[in-house]
């Protein structure tokens, strides 16, 4: 999640459990601590590693829970030997200091991007993907909690305020997954009657909501890409159909770059030549045709492919006409979607009496 989230979910969770008298200082550490583990960023920044190692190591090892829970807990230490609140208040702040932590990479994790919960281990990423990277229902009830709880540290009326902000936003991810659910059903039924129901997918909501949502399922000329909002769609889900280049993807796969991409992105990928460049982009962020990651990671030698140090390629991305259109798709099925919908939902009928 974005930073500000991030931040006030560590403050939200350190005041509520911290003594009354500590709120203030609480609300600093948790701060500190929730916002601590996207620093990996910034070393990998000074070493000018490549985008792609860059990408897939971010939320990496300072998100995993092999690692966050024993340096919370030698974190707490450390302040408690050193007396002061932390000694005055030591089961309190131990549950402080680990909640704040650990519950950032849990929240990164209901986003697509991918976080590393069990680095070192093997498992690909988590990536729940039931949240948007920056949502502000999720986000507002914890900013206001905390900004009340700094006003007022010491009334009991600031702890309710921060349990409030920590059930709404608890219980707005649950809805998420409700969502989600809803969504995944609802384009199930209309794989099955392609018959790809066992084929790779995803679904994520659309930017800052969790009302309109993007499937995108793996075949194997391409991928397809459909849209449902819970408020206006009806009828069956309606998908287009993509390609991606299978003989660009199995002449770079044994590269280590490409490897990595793999592994991390559960092969949620597209693959395409341009200008004698192997181009890979994560179909999780953005939409067709605008993605936020590709990746140059070969150019043409031959009838073959020779590897080449990654670099992140830039295409236009209009952001601005994307969202007006996503805001408007939210609350309007398009006609086509609506037709082809009701000629589907016609046929079925159709078809199962002449079988």
């Amino acid at each position: 999640m974005d930073s500000l989230s991030q931040i006030v979910l560590g403050g939200a969770v350190a005041a509520a459990i911290a003594p009354a008298a500590h709120r203030r200082a609480a609300l600093a550490a948790g701060a500190a601590l929730g916002t601590l583990p996207d620093l990996d960023s910034v070393p990998m920044w000074f070493l000018g590693l490549d985008p792609v190692t860059n990408m897939t190591w971010h939320r990496g090892p300072s998100h995993s829970l092999l690692v966050l829970l024993p340096f919370a807990a030698l974190l707490w230490w450390l302040f408690r030997r050193e007396g002061g609140r932390v000694a005055e208040a030591p089961r309190r702040w131990y549950w402080a200091i680990t909640l704040a932590l650990v519950t950032h990479p849990l929240l990164d994790a209901f986003t697509v991007y991918g976080t590393q919960l069990w680095w070192p281990l093997p498992p690909s990423p988590a990536m729940w993907s039931s949240v948007f990277i920056i949502d502000p229902l999720y986000t507002l009830p914890l900013l206001g909690a905390c900004l009340f709880a700094l006003l007022r540290p010491s009334k009991a009326s600031a702890q309710r305020a921060l349990v409030l902000g920590l059930a709404l936003s608890t219980a707005y991810l649950g809805w998420s997954l409700l969502a989600k659910a809803m969504v995944e059903r609802t384009a199930d039924q209309a794989l099955a009657a392609r018959g790809l129901q066992d084929a790779p997918r995803f679904s994520v909501p659309m930017p800052f909501n969790t009302l309109l949502w993007r499937v995108v399922v793996m075949t194997p000329d391409g991928f397809l890409e459909g849209e449902r909002s819970l408020v206006a769609d009806a009828g069956p889900m309606v998908f287009r159909e993509y390609s991606s280049d299978a003989r660009v993807l199995a002449g770079v796969a044994d590269f280590a770059a490409v490897r990595r991409l793999l592994w991390f992105n559960h092969g949620f990928m597209k693959a395409e030549e341009r200008d004698g460049q192997a181009v890979l982009s994560d179909l999780r962020m953005g939409a067709e045709p605008d993605y936020s990651f590709r990746f140059i990671v070969a150019e043409r030698a031959g009838d073959g492919w020779r590897e080449v140090r990654p670099e992140q390629a830039a295409w236009p991305w209009q952001a601005r006409r994307r969202l007006a259109q996503m805001w408007d798709r939210i609350w309007v099925q398009p006609p086509g979607e609506l037709q082809a919908a009701e000629a589907k939902s016609e046929a079925a009928p159709a078809t199962s009496e002449s079988k």
